[in-house]
């Protein structure tokens, strides 16, 4: 009898000695999925309602469906669309009164919200008078009055770089003066 009680006292030893274990096991098991489950992300939920499609420039709901780098595109196109170019007058680099309304629609537009994130680079052209070194020169001075007049209408000046084409990037190559007025001008280009 004494064996059989030893035998008993192994046997149910064992037996407790397991049921511990699986309740460590399991218990460990339900932690562990605790946790990994409280680490996981979660998608917020966009309301797309009337006054939040304002809020993103008239952005539809299937905008959602787009990547960042194509809205980050369809962005940088409609600001592209509306920017307006600035000319200038034979031999100067000041920016003319009439210009004025250029520049501030372009500033609002580079000042947008969504457009933060945006660099913006200016273009100074000249037309074909005048030497390459001269034209170049005259080029950079008119990119220059441009980003500082979108500086003065709150544009991060960090945000713009200016270059100078000269006259190497004509839009018009007729020899009239109305041709030569539409190359004298900076050009504004939205990178992102």
């Amino acid at each position: 009898m004494v064996i059989f009680s030893k035998f008993y006292d192994i046997i149910t030893l064992n037996f407790y000695k397991r049921m511990k274990m699986k309740k460590v096991v399991l218990t460990s098991a339900a932690i562990a999925a605790l946790l990994l489950s409280g680490c996981s992300s979660k998608n917020p939920e966009v309301d797309m309602s009337a006054d939040a499609n304002q809020n993103m420039g008239g952005m539809n709901s299937s905008d959602n469906m787009m990547s960042d780098s194509e809205r980050l595109q369809q962005l940088i196109s409609s600001i592209e669309g509306q920017v307006q170019t600035v000319y200038f007058d034979f031999d100067k680099f000041n920016i003319k009164g009439d210009m004025q309304s250029a520049i501030n629609t372009n500033a609002g537009l580079f000042n947008q919200s969504e457009a933060q994130a945006l660099s913006v680079k200016v273009e100074g052209n000249c037309d074909e008078w005048g030497t390459d070194e001269y034209n170049y020169a005259l080029g950079l001075k008119r990119a220059k009055a441009a980003k500082d007049a979108l500086v003065k209408q709150g544009v991060a000046a960090d945000r713009i770089t200016v270059v100078s084409y000269g006259e190497s990037n004509p839009v018009c190559t007729d020899k009239t003066k109305a041709c030569d007025a539409q190359n004298r001008r900076a050009e504004f280009k939205v990178l992102p």
